[in-house]
Order: C-alpha cells, then structure tokens, then sequence
C-alpha cells in the first residue's frame, strides 16, 4: 500500500449532497453519488463546470510525462478544470502541469482529510490549496488508504468529470478501471496513443479500438468542451514556438527536429548538419524562453 503520512487537522470542510453547490455530474451517480465531500481548499462552484479527469500509469515513461506537460497544459490553460487521483506518475503530473499554466486542478484522495498519499508530494498537495483547487475525498478523515479505497475515489474522478482521458496504461492498469467507470456514466472517454513497442501503450490502444476517440493534440479536447481557442498562457503547441521564436533560422530547425521525438544534441547536430556548439547555445535561450526542455540527456519542445 502506497505511504502515507499524517497531517494536522486543520481547514477540513464539508459539502453534503444536499447542499447547494454538490456538484451536478456527481448527482447523476444516482446511488453511487457520495454523501458527502470532505475537502480542503476554496470551494467555488464554478470549478466544477467543465472537468476534465486525467488518469494514467503510475510508471510513467518519458513520453508519458511528456505529452501529459504539454497536453494538459493546453487544455488546463484553456480553462477546463483538471481532476485526478493525485497519484505519483501522470495523476501527479496532470495536476502539476494544470497548476504551471495558472489552470485549477482537484484531487480526489483515496484516503480521509487526515493524511496525504503519498507522503512525498506534500508540496504538490500545498500547492493546490494555494492555487484555487481542491484536495477532496469521501472518506472521513481518519480512514486510511486500502486497497478497496481506491476503485472508490476512481469513481468520483470520473464522476466529478464530462469526460476521462487516458494517458499510458498497461493491458490491466487500474487506469482502465476509470474508463471503464466513465463509460458506465456515459460519459467521454479519450486516449492518447503511444509506442506498440510499449507495453504502456496496450490499455490505451485498446481503448481506442473499442471507441475511445484518439487525443493527437489538445484542441480535439478543448472543441469537445466548447471553451477558449487553445493555448491562453504560454507557448505549448508547435505554432505558438514558431510564433516566439526570434532567431529563427537555427532555432526552426531545433524545434523542426524536436517536434518529432526527443534527441540528444548530439544527434540533433547530426540531423541539421550544425556543430553541436554553435546548438547548444541556441539550446540554452530556447531553454530560458520556455521554449524546449530537457530530460535524461534528451531535449524535446514543451
């Protein structure tokens, strides 16, 4: 079972399912809806109109971590409300990436108000209450996380949501649990694709072969909700770093290359015939402008 430590009670509040505000897709769970959400953070109603959940694998690979940034960055930047199970891997990741572009992301805990799980993510969990989201679970707070638990708080992410989007999932992720979930609601389900040669591909292909609709970029998600025209914060699509780049002979090509997949610059200088220090420089600025990232060696356009 996954740590968990304890923190002091404090600010925990209540919303009951007859109180004004509970959130109406949570409602529609007839039976399943829980009777109350115990949650930390400022509740706005308006955080629940257009929720977007965001699951994946807890082993997360590169390219999880990767389109999962630049994905959800997107459409939190858009407005839409990003929810996730605060898991270490692409719930993590969701929310942290909701939380760089100044969007509002929730929590659903698999444990009581009392604890964080995992432990480590304490600054992850601060800084959500800080940022206008909510930490919220239906269990009271001393229940710690078991296994039981979490298809519970699975059901209120999906829940909580119009739609679910699978990141990376294995042929038996509990991701699937909450698509499976969100397909019983009739809600949406989208999936992103990834490499055959993954085995955290084989959940996600199969979502998409049984209908799930193919995420290729954020706008096929922000068209379905109807809400903004893409990216309002930064520069996260391969358009908006052409449009900010100002030394654009060099830095083109960078991006050109990049957008493909992620490369060492050494064969980055292979690829556009430059010497690699005349493009480690150009690196370094696009690095400061936001413009790429680097992970493991590899560089790739963020």
């Amino acid at each position: 079972m996954d740590d968990m430590v304890k923190i002091k009670k404090i600010n925990i509040n209540v919303k009951k399912i007859k109180d004004k505000g509970y959130p109406d897709l949570l409602k529609e769970l007839k039976g399943e809806a829980p009777k109350q959400l115990y949650y930390k953070g400022s509740w706005d109603d308006s955080i629940f109109e257009n929720c977007l959940a965001v699951v994946g694998s807890r082993r997360m690979t590169s390219y999880g971590k990767q389109i999962t940034e630049k994905i959800v960055g997107q459409i939190a930047a858009s407005g839409i409300t990003i929810v996730s199970g605060f898991m270490y891997g692409i719930d993590a990741t969701a929310h942290q990436a909701a939380l760089d572009v100044g969007g509002r992301t929730i929590a659903v805990m698999p444990c009581g108000m009392d604890y964080i799980c995992p432990e480590y993510q304490g600054v992850l969990y601060r800084k959500i209450i800080e940022n206008n989201g909510l930490i919220i679970s239906e269990f009271e707070a001393d229940q710690k996380a078991a296994y039981w638990t979490f298809p519970k708080r699975n059901r209120i992410v999906a829940g909580l949501s119009q739609a679910t989007l699978i990141v990376e999932a294995a042929e038996k992720s509990g991701s699937l649990i909450t698509a499976n979930i969100a397909k019983k609601y009739q809600r949406k389900v989208f999936a992103i694709p990834g490499p055959l040669t993954s085995i955290l591909s084989a959940g996600t292909s199969n979502l998409i072969k049984n209908g799930a609709e193919m995420v290729t970029g954020a706008d096929d998600i922000i068209k379905y909700y109807g809400v903004g025209n893409g990216v309002l914060n930064r520069a996260t699509n391969i358009k908006d770093v052409r449009r900010s780049v100002t030394n654009t002979s060099l830095e083109e090509q960078i991006v050109y290359e990049l957008q493909a997949e992620p490369l060492e610059i050494d064969v980055l200088s292979r690829k556009i015939d430059v010497p690699i220090s005349k493009i480690g420089t150009a690196i370094s600025m696009m690095q400061l402008k936001g413009l790429i990232k680097e992970e493991k060696g590899k560089y790739y356009v963020y």
